[in-house]
């Protein structure tokens, strides 16, 4: 069914035991024998292998012995590199304080501003969990707080939940600021529960509103009503389709959620997800749609004016039916802006009149860039917001931030906003009444996030609000951004990170080192500069690390991300590995201490590069992945995906897939890596079922000796794919970092 790939002779010299000591042996003698079977499917002419198909359910106590097996397992081979690790920076307690020293500083949000209110989110170096905080004009400043002003905390997680597993998923003032929407959601599962509580008194005044997940909330003037976006209820639609059939509802404050009114939505796909926004005067109504995740944006708006239009409004197509996203709001002075890639994959920003919305009437304000890639925009004015004075511009150059000021009437640029550095910008925010005030967020490689406020008066960039603790001794680490060539000839960029005493004059490594390669390529994300404190601790400890721009993320625009999707994801592994051979033949790293990292569509990454280039890879590590690219679509969230990935249930898709899925190229015989997967059980997008399935095939078919290269589960109960408190954060951190430490020489080049 498979063949072994061949190996690249560029990519395979030996390790130097001077710079990575030869990883020592671990306790795994041999691996739980797992549930197999010969099942063999015909899937459209092509005869598919699933022997492991008993452990796609958790309930069975086949699976669940199986995996009790494998945490006993994982258990020992942890108590082995303790012992290993014992005296070293890089030991349980030192690597945990050293984490938690250089996420100690916290974080601080951009303003939400609504009047004299100001709404962020804030989380102090000791805190689980972020904190939504007002603050508003008074008499007595709290510590922090702008003189004049008091600050309040309104959503607390723990305080809701005192063992930390509830997360807040989202919030929203209503536009007078007098009150709060924000959704929770328990367990890691992400089924967000929506409430509203009175700012003024912190008391909750409607909700729990369940099936909220990944709902927008837009509030009408008055804050007596609000549109959202709901999950049709469970016996209205068969059971394996509960996850889906949104519709955009009207909701009163107070009344019970099933009297709420339904206003978009039917007859669309299932899979669909909804954007929804009301203009700042009351009078606009948007609505967007998006069959799961392809890259295509349907848009409608209505006019609330007309009585009787908020419970049934009549939409006009802004665009729909389009092979391009758009994004569309009615600014302050009225005009209907659209940051579209229709015709600019890199992006551009079109506006009309709301009351012609349609494509033939857009006027192009800001053109596309030949290089740069569009990220947000934010108006300014002199105090009369239907009189704009300045066109902010945020643009993704080769993954770095920048900022340009344009005439906002004809787009010409006029200037620059100065930056911090070469990092990544986030959010363009004004105040909703207009002004001269744009607040955004900095970050780069080794930045905390900062609040920093421009005044387009006086064209200066002031620090606004910066993380609430002390900030962290960083080590000296020299960034750089490489360029390599992949298999077809596309230039792929990737920022290398090291110790400034690993690098030379010209930037060339003096040695090769431990190093462990970062990738994602996927679902237009873009890997840009961000403050990481894995990242800073593996190089603080002598190691290098290397985030990689991979095709399918969206780095340098839409045609970059479609060039990695579909029939061409095999492009993203490609670049992965032009990316890993150029670290060898720099000398950068050697095989022999080379990891690779990824988690979720950056898991199916991994698992692709462990199974299509086991050569390449000392170690890795694989979190909560998608693997089995076959039946991908039957779990969590998969059937959303499949304008990403391709439908198993077309033959001509299915043979794409089949072409990497990593579970179905496991050869029995290869030498496979050290291999360590990150599953998470309340994670409901993807499947644990992935990481259980490929980690059992591994295990059966190395011939890699388990003591030097193991193939590893690690489980973790009441936590999801997404947001975590922050000691659970820094404890997966420990073990992954300690993993890739230890299998990669550089445990012991630190030991004692």
């Amino acid at each position: 069914m498979t063949t072994e790939p061949a190996p690249t002779a560029a990519a395979t010299p030996a390790t130097s035991p001077a710079t990575t000591p030869a990883p020592t042996a671990v306790p795994v003698a041999a691996y739980p024998p797992a549930p197999r079977t010969d099942l063999v499917e015909e899937l459209a002419g092509h005869r598919v292998a699933d022997p492991y198909r008993t452990l796609e359910d958790p309930d069975d106590e086949r699976t669940q012995r199986w995996s009790r097996a494998q945490d006993d397992l994982y258990a020992a081979y942890r108590e082995g590199l303790a012992a290993r690790a014992a005296g070293t920076p890089l030991a349980d307690a030192a690597l945990s304080a050293r984490l938690r020293g250089l996420l100690g500083a916290g974080f601080v949000g951009a303003p939400a501003w609504r009047g004299d209110r100001r709404f962020f989110s804030r989380r102090t170096g000791d805190q689980e969990h972020a904190v939504v905080v007002v603050a508003e004009p008074g008499d007595v400043a709290a510590a922090g707080a702008a003189p004049g002003e008091v600050e309040r905390v309104l959503i607390d997680p723990l305080a809701l939940d005192a063992t930390g597993t509830t997360t807040l998923d989202a919030w929203q003032p209503s536009k007078e600021g007098d009150l709060l929407a924000y959704q929770v959601s328990h367990g890691g599962t992400e089924e967000s529960v929506l409430h509203v509580l009175d700012v003024a008194t912190g008391e909750s005044v409607d909700g729990p509103i369940d099936r909220a997940r990944y709902s927008p909330v837009a509030w009408l003037p008055g804050g007596d009503a609000f549109y959202y976006v709901r999950r049709l209820a469970p016996d209205l639609v068969p059971a394996d389709e509960q996850q889906y059939h949104r519709r955009v509802w009207l909701h009163r404050v107070g009344t019970p959620p099933e009297q709420d009114v339904e206003v978009f939505g039917a007859g669309l796909p299932m899979t669909s997800y909804y954007g929804v926004q009301v203009s700042r005067d009351g009078r606009w109504l948007l609505v967007s749609a998006a069959a799961g995740t392809a890259p295509r944006t349907d848009v409608w708006i209505a006019d609330l004016a007309a009585p009787g239009a908020h419970e049934a409004p009549t939409f006009v197509e802004v665009a729909v039916g389009l092979d391009a996203e758009v994004g569309a709001w009615v600014g302050r002075d009225g005009r209907l802006y659209l940051h579209t890639d229709l015709d600019a994959p890199r992006g551009r920003l079109v506006v009309t009149d709301p009351t012609t919305p349609g494509v033939t009437h857009w006027a192009t304000l800001l053109p596309q860039d030949d290089v740069a890639v569009l990220e947000d925009v934010a108006f300014v004015d002199d105090g009369d917001p239907t009189a704009p004075t300045g066109l902010l511009a945020a643009w993704r150059r080769h993954a770095v931030s920048e900022v340009t000021v344009h005439d906002p009437r004809t787009g010409a640029r006029t200037g620059g906003v100065p930056l911090p550095g070469l990092g990544s910008v986030s959010g363009l925010v004004t105040r909703p009444e207009g002004g001269p005030d744009v607040w955004f967020a900095y970050t780069d490689h080794v930045t905390l996030p900062h609040v920093h406020r421009y005044d387009a008066t006086t064209g200066v960039v002031t620090l606004w609000a910066a993380p609430p603790g002390a900030l962290p001794d960083l080590p000296e680490v020299r960034t750089q951004q490489i360029e390599v060539t992949s298999a077809d000839g596309t230039t792929v960029r990737a920022f290398v990170l090291a110790r400034a005493d690993h690098v030379g004059p010209d930037g060339q490594p003096l040695s090769p080192a431990p190093t462990a390669l970062y990738g994602y390529g996927g679902f237009q994300v873009s890997l840009d500069p961000a403050f990481s404190a894995t990242t800073l601790a593996w190089v603080e400890a002598g190691g290098v690390y290397v985030v990689a721009n991979l095709r399918g993320g969206g780095e340098e625009g839409e045609e970059w991300h479609r060039a990695g999707m579909r029939a061409h994801k095999q492009n993203v592994f490609d670049d992965f590995h032009a990316v890993a051979e150029h670290l060898v033949a720099e000398g950068w790293t050697t095989t022999g201490a080379l990891a690779c990292w990824g988690g979720s569509n950056g898991g199916l990454l991994v698992g692709a590069a462990v199974t299509q280039r086991p050569d390449l890879w000392a170690a890795a590590v694989c979190s909560a992945p998608l693997l089995d690219m076959v039946r991908y679509q039957r779990f969590g969230l998969g059937v959303t995906w499949t304008e990403e990935y391709g439908d198993a249930e077309d033959p001509q898709e299915l043979g794409w897939l089949l072409g990497y899925s990593p579970y179905h190229r496991v050869v029995d015989g290869a030498a496979y890596p050290a291999v360590l997967f990150t599953v998470f059980e309340g994670d409901s997008r993807v499947d644990p079922l992935h990481a259980r399935k490929l980690a059992a095939a591994l295990q059966a078919a190395t011939t890699s000796d388990p003591a030097q290269r193991p193939v590893l589960v690690r489980r973790e109960i009441g936590v999801g794919h997404g947001a975590r408190a922050l000691s659970r954060t820094i404890g997966l951190s420990v073990e992954q970092l300690q993993f890739v430490a230890d299998r990669t020489g550089l445990l012991a080049a630190v030991g004692p």
